[in-house]
């Protein structure tokens, strides 16, 4: 039996199947998106090889959400070409450090602003008077944050007319050493960018 903290196992099978085995059913993608709102940790685990492709099943449960007609795109064209774009720089590596920071730090700040409406107007109140105020409040803060983002991703965009520089003709000691100082400097606007990200739920 596995332990209580332990994450849920889910298998997959060669015919595309998905078995819980916490709860011994099948069960589908629509059904994880649902764990993952509930907060339920879980794997995913080819039945067959046992390798670890939880980040291939997420990947796809995102993929079938943004495709949902019913639903709505999360992520605007702008940011999806701006992460193609990172595949195969050299940002790459930096970039989902800074990617799940930022959004650790966006879902700590929603969460506060929930616990505000809730004192502010609570649970009767909201319902009573409609969601029309606190809603207003949730999206004026979600563009400041997704301004706050775009403003942080186009710190990683090349500067114009950097590519038409001349490269070294040959490595030497000094190119490792400035390719440290700009790595340093990378690292330190991150923080920057990670501390103005933190204050704003102090705003």
């Amino acid at each position: 039996m596995p332990a209580k903290d332990d994450p849920i196992v889910i298998k997959k099978y060669a015919n595309r199947r998905l078995y819980n085995t916490g709860t011994s059913t099948y069960v589908t993608l629509e059904d994880l998106a649902e764990m993952v709102k509930r907060d339920e940790n879980f794997v995913v685990q080819d039945a067959k090889s046992g390798d670890d492709i939880t980040h291939s099943v997420l990947t796809q449960i995102i993929f079938e959400l943004e495709n949902d007609r019913n639903g709505q795109n999360m992520l605007p064209v702008s940011f999806l070409r701006q992460l193609i774009a990172f595949y195969g720089d050299q940002m790459q590596m930096v970039v989902p450090s800074f990617l799940e920071q930022s959004m650790m730090a966006f879902s700590k700040e929603q969460e506060r602003m929930r616990e505000q409406m809730n004192k502010a107007f609570g649970t009767s109140s909201i319902d009573m008077i409609g969601m029309s105020a606190p809603m207003k409040m949730v999206e004026e803060q979600t563009r400041r944050n997704i301004e706050m983002f775009q403003n942080a991703m186009r710190m990683f965009t090349p500067m114009p007319g950097a590519s038409e520089q001349p490269a070294a003709p040959e490595r030497d000691a000094g190119n490792d050493t400035h390719r440290s100082d700009d790595l340093k400097d990378l690292r330190e606007q991150i923080a920057a960018m990670q501390r103005k990200i933190d204050s704003m739920g102090d705003s």
